[in-house]
């Protein structure tokens, strides 16, 4: 264990800090049921863009990244194109301020403004999408909870703390213990303190977590300043053929082909064509119902939900790769010195990141960086848990159970329902196997049931609330059966088949349910605006309102998408080609990322409507 006094004092003065906080803004979310899921909606954009950045800055996620950077180099930044996170492109240029017009306070009660409150399907539609973002919630829950465990094993090995643990543990379980733990700590404060104490402790936890990249970064160029990374050709470069032939570990890390091979990137052209298409009818489905979504419906208004998720890039990517290549370079440089084998003898290239910084991290810094991920970890820990408390207490407990709660109740059974969530997530960690294992079940299958059905949703007039149920019905079951039935078989391969199946679904159970009421259609498009399949709505509002204006911004918005989407990617590679010293590439990207900035700046920002 290398952690040093002053590393301890740093983590220990964050996790009380965080307790403080909760405590602190513990008077103010009681105020109200708003102000404790949703910060009353009166909490700043960029605050609220900090947050949902620092949730995405997750520890496990982080592992997965620098394990991928290690291996596939600067083709790397094409693999998270599974969430996809280009996404949050679609969300700044319009999905976020469509969702934010709904004024509803989560995505089942944005339902009701879409299929209304009555009619064929709708109360099923309600119970489906709340059952998905509860499963969903579990999901990521699990994710991050097992990737904790992990990382803290390298940095406190067992055999310290064991003698004061008055029972016995078993060494599969040591990262579940761990995870238990500090899964404690971020229960606390964001149950007690609500959407407040969440966005605060992100913005703090974001704060540090940019001196500890920055700092990891300027460690990586020194050391990279008298030696060379030796690697395949095709490390350098995020181009690509079909094969990843330029990508051979054979006489350098053998292992690495190994995990290409297990990881079913090997076709690399036929994956990314998947990735791609998958990722762009994902991004059409809007925000999934997590802390993503939770964020958008908690701004004060359309204007500053785009804002919000736009701000999410510039301050996530930039930051967050300096501190994946920093790590992922001093992996290479000093690989022999890192212990990533499990006790089967196997190389586990999640164990990088913790091990580079246990091995290559001074004091002071360690403490800094390894305080800033326990914090990741908190920040989408508490997020998520915040948004399932907002399901269940909105969609379920206040609509089904006591509707005419008072607030006293409302606040006490929303921490109830935390400690219970919590415990269930805890538990089912027990059962995965790895990082990777959750994370692909999570975007290339759970996630590959909820497309169809969320994309007909705003572009389709007909689609109704049946044709909704059926459609996640479908997708979720395939989705939640497909593990079984193909255990060896990536699940974004999977997603076609999913994706027909649920798109089935969805078309079938329109047409076998009348039209959704048609003064809530109209009520609908004359308020969110969207664009698509809406010509005889459109025809009822114009009659009503000649002087309506329909949305004609698709060409425009699919611009800016496709600009929004260069500009991510820039901003993903800039720190890689900074500390890697590739001045030419650098350069162009400067170059690139001030043309596609001015564009946006013209034709999205200019245009933000008040």
């Amino acid at each position: 264990m290398r952690l040093q006094f002053i590393d301890i004092t740093i983590i220990l003065s964050y996790l009380i800090m965080m307790i403080g906080l909760g405590w602190y803004y513990k008077n103010k979310s009681r105020e109200n049921k708003d102000s404790y899921l949703m910060g009353g909606r009166s909490l700043p954009w960029y605050m609220l863009g900090l947050s949902d950045a620092s949730d995405m800055f997750d520890i496990s996620g982080t592992m997965w990244m620098v394990s991928l950077c290690f291996v596939y180099g600067l083709k790397s930044i094409w693999i998270p194109w599974l969430w996809p996170v280009f996404n949050q492109v679609f969300n700044m240029v319009y999905l976020a301020k469509w969702l934010r017009r709904s004024n509803a306070d989560t995505g089942a009660g944005w339902l009701a403004t879409r299929f209304g409150l009555s009619g064929p399907g709708v109360k099923a539609s309600h119970n489906i999408v709340v059952a998905f973002a509860l499963i969903g919630c579990l999901g990521f829950l699990v994710y991050g909870f097992v990737g904790l465990g992990k990382f803290i094993e390298i940095f406190v090995p067992w055999r310290y703390v064991q003698p004061y643990v008055p029972v016995s543990i078993p060494p599969q379980y040591v990262a579940h213990f761990y995870g238990i733990i500090f899964t404690a700590f971020a229960m606390f404060y964001s149950i007690l303190g609500g959407m407040h104490s969440i966005v605060m402790g992100d913005v703090i936890k974001y704060a540090i977590m940019t001196v500890g990249c920055i700092a990891v970064a300027i460690i990586a160029a020194i050391n990279l300043q008298h030696q060379h990374i030796v690697a395949p050709p095709g490390w350098f470069t995020p181009f690509f053929h079909w094969k990843l032939d330029d990508l051979d570990w054979r006489n350098i890390i053998p292992a690495a082909n190994k995990k290409i091979s297990d990881d079913g990137f090997s076709l690399f052209g036929i994956f990314f064509m998947m990735m791609s298409f998958k990722g762009i009818l994902a991004s059409l489905a809007g925000p999934a119902p997590n802390y993503d979504m939770q964020k958008v419906l908690s701004t004060q208004s359309p204007k500053d939900a785009s804002k919000m998720t736009g701000f999410v890039s510039i301050v996530l990517l930039p930051i967050r790769y300096s501190l994946v290549i920093g790590l992922t370079v001093l992996s290479l440089l000093y690989f022999n010195k890192l212990n990533i084998v499990t006790e089967t003898g196997v190389y586990d290239f999640e164990r990088l990141l913790p091990g580079a910084m246990d091995a290559f991290l001074p004091a002071g810094v360690l403490g800094i960086v390894l305080t800033g991920l326990l914090g990741a970890f908190m920040g989408t820990f508490s997020g998520t848990l915040n948004a399932a408390q907002a399901y269940i207490i909105n969609d379920i407990y206040l609509k089904y159970i006591d509707p005419q709660a008072s607030n006293r109740k409302i606040i006490a059974t929303n921490y109830l329902v935390g400690i219970l969530v919590v415990a269930i997530g805890v538990i089912l960690g027990f059962f995965v196997k790895d990082v990777n294992s959750i994370l692909q079940w999570i975007v290339g299958a759970l996630y590959g049931g909820y497309i169809a059905a969320n994309v007909l949703k705003w572009h389709w007039w007909r689609f109704n609330a049946a044709g909704f149920f059926w459609g996640m019905l479908a997708g979720i079951a395939a989705a939640l059966t497909f593990p079984f039935i193909f255990p060896d078989t990536l699940p974004l391969y999977l997603w076609p088949l999913l994706f027909l199946i649920s798109l089935a679904g969805s078309v079938i159970g329109t047409y076998s349910a009348r039209p959704t009421d048609i003064n809530v259609l109209k009520n609908f498009y004359a308020t969110v605006r969207p664009w698509g399949f809406w010509a005889p709505v459109k025809t009822l509002v114009l009659i009503d309102n000649p002087a309506f204006k329909e949305n004609k911004e698709f060409g425009r918005d699919m611009v800016n998408v496709v600009v929004g989407i260069i500009a991510q990617l820039c901003l993903t590679i800039l720190p890689m080609y900074f500390i890697l010293s590739m001045q030419t590439p650098l350069v162009i990207t400067l170059v690139i990322l001030a043309i596609v900035a001015y564009i946006l700046k013209r034709n999205w920002w200019d245009k933000l409507e008040n």
